[in-house]
């Protein structure tokens, strides 16, 4: 039997998948039981979690320095620190409010970047 929830982490992973495959050298795997994209041969970059306090769907997603405090002390109601992870700049993205596709695929973009090769970045700005 399918729960709303297995629904609604379902149309998230489809979003999700459909923001980071087309990124060149991409691929899904699972990580921690959680849903993960990864450079092929290389880190994560981003992943799918419901979040630990509240079992919200939320995106943990890898950023440049600074990235994290600037976006959760713009938008604390979307933006978070995620534990494990969080001490390495990573940013936790809430996925039940003000939930925008756009943005999802930009900040999955600029996480894909920061573990891109050169040749895969290249092939994506050629675009």
């Amino acid at each position: 039997m399918t729960t709303d929830r297995d629904a609604q982490d379902q149309a998230l992973l489809t979003g999700l998948r459909t923001a980071c495959l087309p990124l060149p050298g991409v691929e899904e795997r699972i990580n921690h039981g959680m849903p993960t994209f990864a450079v092929v041969r290389r880190t994560a970059f981003c992943n799918l979690h419901h979040h630990h306090e509240d079992d919200r769907p939320t995106l943990w997603f890898k950023a440049a320095a600074g990235v994290q405090a600037e976006l959760v002390e713009q938008e604390p109601d979307r933006f978070f620190v995620p534990p494990y992870v969080g001490p390495r700049g990573w940013v936790g993205l809430r996925l039940d409010v003000d939930l925008d596709w756009d943005e999802v695929a930009a900040v999955v973009e600029d996480a894909w970047r920061l573990v891109a090769t050169k040749r895969q970045l290249a092939e994506r700005d050629n675009v």
